[in-house]
């Protein structure tokens, strides 16, 4: 026995799913006005829309910020575009993808969107975005930076484009601001020297010696040397934090300033949505004369 698809049925079933009027009507349709069978096969065509979009480059986004005493968690989530990224409901999901991976301390990206919010895990509620949307979103990444006995700073840069949490094992507040601000304008890539891995810096110092070698023909090895060292340490202060001049006082480094204060930084992390992404460039007045069927 099938139930009549009335105004007030679809105006329902919109209501508990947040689906489009079209597609509840279509979905009461399909399902002789079975509301139950109406939201579960839009969950269900919803899903097989959010895989469909899973391919299409999410660039786009927010970093969300959950913070306590103990600890601070940065997650991305992105989206295709900008327009979308300023939503509510994106930011809402992106927020509640901090605040469990501040509670629960995943330990991968897979445990954190399995995590429920509302009865719902953060993957469910993503996919329902997307099928509502109609744009790719993705949950990419998160860092949980655990407080070390010192401050425990963040900074946001305005339109949450890029976000930093420092944390010092010695201290004040006001100095680790300071810091973890320094740290989103700068983008330093490690802690210290120390820190830079091995590869990174046997791949460095190659490129300095081929450089070197052809700039300083002639002259004696240890003079070369010398040179290639120079430009070796050069390069490890430009992506170190200790290495770098601190940017509210470029006259001294980092390492310089804490050292005065006597503070000490344990570990940072700085996120800027889309790092790492590869865009796809588009021609848009190709695209429109496309549409369009204008051959150029």
């Amino acid at each position: 026995m099938s139930t009549p698809v009335t105004a007030a049925l679809v105006k329902e079933l919109r209501e508990r799913t947040g689906a489009g009027m079209s597609d509840c009507k279509k979905a009461l349709e399909a399902t002789a006005g079975d509301i139950d069978a109406a939201a579960e096969k839009l969950r269900m065509d919803g899903a097989a829309k959010a895989d469909k979009k899973a391919g299409r480059t999410a660039a786009e986004g927010v970093i969300a910020i959950a913070a306590n005493a103990e600890a601070v968690a940065l997650v991305e989530v992105n989206s295709e575009t900008d327009f979308v990224a300023k939503g509510a409901d994106f930011r809402a999901l992106a927020n509640a993808a901090a605040q469990a991976a501040l509670k629960h301390r995943p330990a991968s990206l897979e445990a954190l969107v399995a995590l429920k919010d509302g009865g719902q895990t953060l993957d469910e509620k993503r996919r329902e975005m997307v099928a509502k949307i109609g744009e790719n979103i993705t949950i990419r990444r998160f860092e949980v930076v655990q407080a070390a006995g010192g401050a425990l700073a963040t900074y946001v840069h305005p339109g949450d484009k890029i976000a930093v949490a420092v944390a010092f094992e010695s201290g004040e507040t006001e100095l680790a601001r300071d810091v973890a601000m320094h740290i989103a304008a700068m983008s330093p890539r490690h802690l210290d020297a120390a820190a830079v891995p091995a590869d990174v810096v046997e791949s460095e110092r190659k490129i300095i010696e081929a450089q070197t070698a052809e700039q300083s023909a002639g002259k004696p090895a240890e003079i070369v040397a010398k040179m290639v060292d120079g430009k070796l340490r050069k390069f490890l202060a430009e992506i170190t934090l200790l290495g770098q001049p601190f940017v509210k006082d470029q006259d001294q480094t980092v390492e310089k300033l804490l050292k005065s204060k006597n503070a000490a930084v344990k570990q940072f992390v700085r996120m800027a949505v889309g790092e790492g992404i590869e865009k796809k460039k588009t021609d848009f007045a190709a695209e429109v004369l496309a549409q369009a069927g204008i051959k150029q």
